[in-house]
């Protein structure tokens, strides 16, 4: 079939000028916040236009569309840890309680994954600094950073909760230091 063929179950969506459906939706009003999105095309439009040839126009859509991808990749990565965790949780919840090999495994990599990763945050978002500063990764960085101590905490729970963790003073007997009597005596003391 050639490009302008159409197949006989195919369905053209798009309005046309001449279409019922146009001029009726040129009659609804705008959706709360779009006169404001119209106000920034304009405003870059006027940018633009000032900057002079439409090559350098073109230049700073690209530019602009790299800094909202960069953007969005750093914030599929900050938030990639609690993929991890709800994984993690699920896991470690079917584990159990009992020691074995098995639920010790999933607890130690559900506290040393997240410490792996706060220590190489800065190399996790090295790919997405730009030169110029125009990619703010703060926002992005302090996400990353507060789920993985989420991640922390659920594994260092789990590990209390195996009665891997010191938290009780018997945990703790071996260090205390008992006084000798020097006396001992039947009678007790009144």
């Amino acid at each position: 079939m050639s490009k302008g063929q159409e197949h006989l179950w195919s369905l053209d969506l798009t309005l046309r000028e001449q279409d019922l459906g146009y001029s009726l939706l040129q009659q609804c009003p705008d959706p709360p916040g779009m006169k404001r999105v119209h106000a920034l095309e304009k405003q870059f439009e006027s940018d633009t236009a000032r900057d002079g040839s439409g090559l350098s126009a073109d230049k700073s859509k690209q530019a602009l569309a790299i800094v909202a991808k960069k953007r969005a990749k750093a914030m599929s990565i900050a938030t990639s840890p609690a993929k991890q965790m709800l994984m993690n949780g699920f896991m470690m919840y079917m584990a159990g309680k009992n020691l074995n090999i098995f639920s010790i495994s999933i607890t130690s990599m559900a506290v040393m994954n997240p410490t792996k990763s706060i220590v190489g945050l800065n190399h996790a978002f090295k790919a997405f600094e730009d030169p110029d500063g125009k990619v703010d990764l703060q926002m992005p960085k302090l996400i990353f950073l507060g789920l993985n101590l989420m991640w922390l905490l659920l594994g260092l729970y789990k590990m209390s909760s195996m009665r891997l963790l010191p938290t009780t003073s018997s945990d703790f007997s071996g260090s205390v230091v008992w006084k000798e009597l020097m006396e001992m005596s039947s009678i007790p003391p009144s």
